[in-house]
């Protein structure tokens, strides 16, 4: 067996999109990093190996940005025909490409030690290498899901559905219990242009009557989340129990889809059944706040917010496949947006302990709307950021200056609601043909600048200033009806692709104070948010664009100088 040693400053446990989005945005900080994931691929939930979209916040304009929007449209950029070996490989190479990151795939924590009330080190084993890797690090971010960091460290957590009384919510049940939401194990279909015929694994359970299925949608449009059990269980120890069960119920509703009644399937075939489960919900650590029902719906404006939630409070029954009693889950409603502060990122009773993901500091009901990836991938962009400044402050991260921390988010492209970002004293003080573009606000089609072929952004100034960097964000369509990956495959594609909305060419023209102009020209753009190093003296600064992805506008939203 072989021993490799580690002295870091982050180290990530998880490398689902909250732990992957933790480690590009510490990285991109100088912050050194390690991110260890137990499995071969990257993504969680989102991976090949359990295949669930993308979700976030319901609403206008609501959709996360960031981090998270720059991989989907890198996917849609690389990716053009859905194949979910290359998603893994967009987020692969968006981790191995960051030079202050080390990843460790096949890597499973095993152990840790402690000082006193702080984690000194873990233990984790490689299995396909046979290598033990211990990491000393002055944080360790929990992105695992499962909080495994929880019984290794002493850490302070929750688990299962806490009572009505308890924090005076309405949506829990009268007596707490250890119930939780349950697992999936998704199958996707893909449709051919022949007849084909399907015959089930002799151990593959049957339901030759849609009596089975009361409330569950089995067409070829659903991605089958509701193949679910565990939430009676043991969430995270009976996982390959649930498996196995949820295996036979995957494989007995496919059986019945083509050979007991007309569900329009004769041409469809049974594409992927996953083998690994996608978990709800399971180990709840306990933050500095623990967020609420009653948070939730009073729209979470806290003080130190820094990520926020817009899914509704989508409480799956924990009896999931077996409940019989209508609709497997109720949808509580929420608002959207509802602020995440960061005290529910930090620990309560470990110092270095930090968290994103589902397995962050909130009640089973508050969870129900905080656990989608899209969510927890901007809380995990918040935390990776928040530990930069925590290092260059140093200081606790409890303590780190707040509004710079939001400012930096929001520069980032993570929008922040109710805050305004603030703009430089060189984009303020420019002349500009269309303020539209520095108002600092991002999103929503009031603070867009729609133009035409021929016209052109531009900033001026009397004498000519220093421009290191442009800032430019450009519309890619918050408001698009599709996730990053499709649920089936049918003959005939459905819209996953660039948002025509996006601008694809344009031309930055920079002119010194002798009047050369110096070009930056590009051509195949497929980014919202885009930075140029400039590093020049300039006059004067024009955007031009000259093509989209299909839309006959050019759509901008922000054009900035620093």
């Amino acid at each position: 067996m072989k021993t490799v040693n580690y002295d870091t400053e982050l180290c990530i446990v998880g490398g689902g999109m909250a732990g992957l989005c933790c480690a590009l945005a510490a990285a991109r900080n100088n912050v050194k990093t390690i991110l260890v994931h137990d499995r071969p691929v990257l993504g969680g939930n989102a991976s090949s190996e359990i295949r669930m979209w993308i979700c976030g916040a319901h609403g206008t304009d609501n959709r996360e940005t960031g981090i998270i929007e720059e991989i989907l449209m890198e996917n849609f950029y690389f990716n053009k025909g859905l194949k979910y070996s290359l998603w893994d490989s967009v987020l692969y190479g968006k981790a191995i490409e960051e030079k202050n990151l080390t990843l460790l795939l096949n890597t499973s924590c095993l152990d840790a030690v402690m000082c006193g009330n702080t984690i000194k080190s873990i233990k984790a084993w490689q299995s396909n290498a046979e290598t033990y890797h211990i990491i000393e690090a002055k944080y360790f971010a929990d992105c695992s899901g499962d909080s495994i960091l929880s019984d290794l460290t002493g850490a302070k957590y929750m688990y299962g559905r806490e009572a009505k009384s308890e924090f005076g919510e309405t949506i829990p049940p009268d007596t707490a219990d250890k119930k939780t939401m349950g697992m999936s194990c998704l199958i996707q279909l893909r449709e051919t242009d022949h007849k084909v015929d399907f015959e089930p694994p002799s151990w593959a359970y049957k339901y030759e009557t849609d009596e089975f299925f009361p409330e569950k949608p089995h067409d070829t449009d659903t991605n089958f989340w509701w193949i679910e059990l565990g939430g009676e269980g043991d969430c995270i120890h009976d996982t390959d129990k649930c498996r196995d069960e949820l295996l036979k119920i995957a494989y007995g509703v496919w059986d019945h889809m083509k050979n007991y009644g007309d569900h329009g399937v004769d041409n469809w075939e049974l594409e992927w059944i996953g083998f690994l489960p996608g978990k709800r919900e399971s180990r709840r650590y306990i933050g500095k706040h623990i967020i609420t029902q009653n948070d939730v719906e009073s729209q979470g404006r806290f003080d130190d917010i820094v990520a926020y939630a817009g899914w509704t409070m989508d409480d799956h029954f924990p009896q999931g496949f077996y409940y019989k009693e209508g609709h497997p889950t109720i949808y509580h409603p929420a608002p959207s947006p509802w602020g995440i502060p960061l005290r529910s990122l930090i620990s309560k009773n470990i110092d270095n302990l930090i968290f994103a993901g589902r397995n962050i500091s909130v009640t089973h009901a508050a969870l129900s709307s905080s656990r989608v990836m899209a969510t927890c991938a901007i809380m995990g962009q918040a935390l990776g950021t928040a530990v930069a400044h925590a290092l260059k402050e140093n200081c606790h991260i409890s303590k780190i200056d707040i509004n710079a921390l939001q400012q930096a988010l929001m520069l980032d492209d993570c929008y922040i609601p109710w805050h305004n970002r603030e703009q430089s004293a060189l984009t303020i003080n420019a002349k500009c043909n269309y303020d539209i573009v520095r108002n600092g606000k991002d999103r929503g089609e009031e603070n867009c600048w729609i133009g035409k072929a021929g016209d052109f952004l531009e900033y001026s100034f009397e004498e000519a200033e220093n421009v290191e960097k442009i800032r430019l964000v450009f519309d890619s369509n918050l408001n698009r009806g599709y996730q990053n990956m499709p649920c089936s495959f049918p003959l005939v594609e459905k819209v996953y692709r660039l948002p025509e909305t996006l601008v694809k060419e344009y031309v930055i023209e920079i002119e010194d104070e002798k009047g050369s102009i110096e070009a930056i020209n590009v051509g195949n753009n497929h980014q919202r948010l885009v930075w140029h190093n400039v590093n020049k003296k300039a006059k004067r600064i024009r955007l031009t664009p000259i093509s989209t992805n299909g839309c006959e506008d050019f759509r901008i939203f922000g054009f900035e100088l620093y």
